[in-house]
């Protein structure tokens, strides 16, 4: 019964942290973190390849990660800061 709690809890916790996240004033701040920092990566990490015209769909996975990551370091941030 008491793993069950701690279920339910983390779930209740977890939808807490997605609402707080989701907020649009954090949202905001989120999705131009990942933005700035997405290009910046893709240009470092992946320029070349697609300049060169030799992106495969791997390069396009890793191009979609580079702004993905951010935006979870970002809200995790956020998240940690709450108080």
């Amino acid at each position: 019964m008491r793993a069950s709690r701690r279920a339910v809890s983390g779930l209740a916790l977890a939808r807490e942290a997605c609402v707080f996240c989701l907020q649009r004033r954090n949202l905001r701040r989120t999705v131009r973190i990942a933005l700035v920092v997405g290009v910046v990566l893709t240009l470092i990490n992946q320029g070349g390849v697609i300049t060169a015209g030799h992106a495969t769909t791997a390069t396009w996975v890793r191009c979609g990660l580079n702004f993905v990551v951010p935006f979870l370091v970002s809200n995790a941030g956020l998240l940690s800061g709450r108080q």
